[in-house]
C-alpha cells in the first residue's frame, strides 16, 4: 500500500444500521472519490460458499474459495465467480451467515489484501467496513465510526427492507456481538476515529461534517 494511497482513504466504520452505506455513498458523490462497501466482498464470498453448498464452518474450504474467487464489487452490482449476488447478498439467508464468515482469518486476510489493492489502484476513497480503520487502514487521512441507537438501527432496516423491528433489533444485536468479540479484527472505534452518533442527524447534515473534517486533515 502507497502512503499516497493512504492519504486519501477516508474509513469509515461502525455496526449494521449506522448508516455507512448511505453516508458513504454521498460522500463519495460528493468528492468525486471512488466507493468500496467491504461488507459486501464477506456477503459475496458467503453468497458463493452457500450457493456450493460448502460448510462455513470448514475454514480451510471457505478460505480457498475467497483466496480464489473472482469477486467484483460496484458501488451498485456485486458479481462473483460470474454470478451477479447483488440482490441475494441482501437477503436473510446470507445476512444471517456471513458473521461466520467473516469471522474465518483466512478470509479476512484474503479481503484485506484486495482492500488494500483496491485503495492502491483508485488512489483511495470512501471505504467502509467494520475493521477498516483500526485493521485495513490504520494510516487514513480520516477515521469515522458511525452509531446510532439500537432502536434507531432497527427501524432503518425495516424501513429498508420490512420485517419486524423486534426480530431485527435481535438480529443487529446478536450481529454486534459476533462482530465485536471475534478473535480476529473485531468491531471496534480506533482510538483516533471521530464517532459520529447519527440517530437524530439528517444524512446531508452527517455528510457535511465528515468533508470538513477531510478537508482540514487533507491540508
Amino acid at each position: 500500500m502507497v502512503v499516497d494511497a493512504h492519504r486519501r482513504v477516508i474509513a469509515i466504520d461502525g455496526p449494521a444500521g449506522a448508516g455507512k452505506s448511505t453516508i458513504a455513498k454521498a460522500l463519495s458523490a460528493r468528492l468525486h472519490m471512488k466507493y468500496l462497501d467491504t461488507g459486501a466482498m464477506y456477503r459475496a464470498v458467503t453468497f458463493e460458499a452457500m450457493l456450493h453448498e460448502l460448510d462455513l464452518s470448514d475454514q480451510d474450504v471457505v478460505t480457498k474459495l475467497a483466496q480464489e474467487c473472482d469477486l467484483h464489487v460496484g458501488i451498485d452490482r456485486v458479481i462473483i465467480n460470474g454470478h451477479d449476488a447483488t440482490a441475494a447478498i441482501r437477503g436473510p439467508e446470507v445476512t444471517g451467515n456471513v458473521s461466520k464468515v467473516a469471522a474465518n482469518s483466512g478470509v479476512r486476510t484474503e479481503m484485506r489484501i484486495r482492500q488494500q489493492e483496491w485503495a492502491s489502484a483508485h488512489g483511495g476513497g470512501v471505504i467502509e467496513g467494520r475493521d477498516i480503520a483500526t485493521v485495513v487502514f490504520p494510516n487514513a487521512v480520516l477515521k469515522v465510526f458511525l452509531t446510532a441507537s439500537p432502536a434507531v438501527r432497527a427501524q432503518r432496516r425495516v424501513d429498508q427492507d420490512g420485517g419486524d423491528v423486534a426480530q431485527i433489533a435481535a438480529a443487529i444485536a446478536e450481529r454486534d456481538l459476533l462482530d465485536s468479540t471475534r478473535a480476529d479484527s473485531p468491531l471496534a472505534s480506533s482510538s483516533d476515529s471521530v464517532v459520529v452518533d447519527t440517530s437524530d442527524r439528517a444524512i446531508d447534515d452527517v455528510v457535511d461534517e465528515i468533508e470538513q473534517l477531510f478537508v482540514e486533515r487533507s491540508k
